[in-house]
């Protein structure tokens, strides 16, 4: 059985979460103050431009960018046609006979929207006109008559059993999708989650009211309460927290909200970071890396672009013990399972190919596709596969709301701009050479200055040294070299060094 713990760790300007699963971080969340998460807020705004040829529009809810709406996502409350396709914990397709976009809405209209994907680059925040309120065990869907039940609860007596007993309770009008985690929960607690849910409705009406656009209507739960709310089951063992005020905030919303979880929650006091208690802080650094060892010495090359991302699987010092088949197989099935768990820890999504060493056999092909299809059984976010090809490919989504633990931890690198390589010296010191002689055909000049990394002089005053000199020959043209303190070398020294000082 699997053993999972939540680490929070708060301080002024941080907030970070882990889900360890048997002492192994698998998911992360990191929020700071200054870039708080915006999904799942309510937003009153203005649409200021409507697009009919992309079906969508464009909505100023308040903040620097304008959000984007698309037109599957408008509510049109004169619809006749209706119908929903519910899927798991409110994730939601709808196929609905909609009239055109630019029917329903107009510019300037004020309308009420819903963030449902993060800002991502520089793209916009995307929003939905159809709010939803999500509860521990139900989403409340204010606007919307329907019962949806998630997915993944596959027993069907449970579901008739919990789909019987929330029919009573929604109010006319209203709908609600029953998620995983109601399995086995009694009425009353079902009766009061819905309660507290309708309560947030009612209040959230009365702010429609009154406010004026663009404006927050609803921010929902702060990071650690939302998070907290959204990945507790009852297999998890412990809740630990480093910070006493949201150790207590936290342990109210437990007692109102899930029932038995506040038992499993601890303030830690302890001096060392609690991050380096529990190795957090070691698989955040392995998640920022692009190599990925696997267990029997096989590993991963993982690529994250603004299209897709790749995982490349390779045998590494793996050789096997019987034949290349079975050493094939293996290391590409530890690969499966080791991508799925990179997707869970580094929040990767949108387009996803992974490249498996190639397998002649269609079985081998069928049992890695398997593998994936299980492991993915972990993972809250919707993904779709595809079956491996005869070239070991596999294609597949996994749904996106949030920057990736790459994209929000780091930042491209100015001196590469994200390529990952840099111009040789070589190749500076020619293009270095051509500018002097370009300066001087523009100019006329005859004399120069020029400011140039040691390695680049270096080069040029041995490696280019008779070129240089018939350069200078054949323009007459006198070059003196002036220190500076760029330095290639610079760049691979740590961004900071910390000592004591006690003179």
């Amino acid at each position: 059985m699997t053993e999972k713990q939540l680490i929070i760790n708060v301080n002024l300007a941080e907030t970070r979460i882990a889900l360890l699963e048997n002492g192994n971080m698998s998911e992360i969340f990191i929020e700071r103050i200054h870039d708080q998460g915006i999904v799942g807020n309510i937003f009153k705004g203005i649409v200021t431009r409507v697009l009919p040829g992309m079906n969508s529009a464009f909505v100023d809810i308040g903040l620097d960018k304008s959000a984007f709406l698309f037109g599957g996502d408008v509510w049109d409350p004169e619809q006749e046609k209706t119908s929903l396709t519910l899927s798991v914990d409110g994730d939601d397709k709808r196929q609905i006979d909609k009239r055109p976009i630019e029917k329903v809405l107009r510019d300037g209209q004020e309308i009420i929207v819903q963030v449902a994907k993060e800002p991502l680059g520089t793209k916009g925040p995307r929003v939905t006109m159809y709010q939803t309120i999500p509860g521990r065990f139900l989403v409340l869907m204010p606007n919307f008559s329907h019962i949806g039940i998630s997915r993944r609860i596959e027993d069907e007596e449970e579901r008739e059993r919990l789909k019987q007993i929330v029919e009573g309770m929604v109010p006319q009008g209203a709908g609600v999708i029953i998620r995983t985690a109601a399995v086995g929960v009694e009425e009353d607690v079902l009766r009061k989650d819905l309660s507290y849910l309708i309560e947030l409705w009612h209040v959230l009406e009365k702010a429609i009211s009154v406010s004026r656009p663009p404006s927050l209507l609803h921010k929902d739960l702060d990071v650690v309460q939302k998070v907290t709310r959204d990945l507790y089951s009852h297999d998890i063992n412990s809740i630990i927290i480093d910070d006493h005020d949201t150790y207590l905030q936290l342990g109210s919303f437990l007692k109102a909200t899930i029932p038995g979880a506040y038992e499993k929650l601890s303030l830690y006091t302890e001096q060392t970071p609690i991050f380096d208690v529990y190795g957090v802080e070691i698989d955040i650094g392995r998640a920022l890396g692009e190599r990925v060892e696997l267990p029997s010495g096989g590993y991963l090359i993982i690529e994250q672009t603004e299209a897709l991302t790749s995982f490349d699987v390779n045998t590494g010092r793996f050789v096997g013990k019987a034949n290349a088949r079975h050493t094939i197989l293996s290391t590409n099935i530890e690969a499966a399972k080791k991508v799925v768990e990179q997707l869970r820890i580094r929040n990767i999504g949108g387009i996803i190919i992974v490249d498996f060493i190639d397998m002649e056999d269609p079985l081998d092909r069928e049992l890695i596709y398997d593998t994936l299809l299980e492991e993915l059984k972990t993972d809250r976010a919707r993904t779709n596969v595809l079956r491996v090809s005869e070239l070991g490919l596999v294609q597949m989504t996994r749904k996106r709301t949030s920057e990736s633990l790459e994209r929000r931890l780091l930042t491209t690198c100015p001196y590469c701009d994200g390529k990952g390589q840099v111009r040789s010296t070589e190749t500076e010191a020619y293009d270095l050479l051509r500018e002097i002689h370009r300066h001087h055909i523009q100019t006329g000049c005859t004399k120069m200055k020029v400011r140039v990394r040691p390695e680049i002089r270096e080069w040029i005053e041995k490696k280019g040294k008779e070129f240089f000199e018939q350069l200078k020959s054949l323009y007459q043209i006198e070059v003196n070299f002036e220190k500076t303190q760029l330095n290639q070398i610079l760049l691979r020294e740590p961004a900071y060094e910390v000592w004591s000082d006690n003179d």
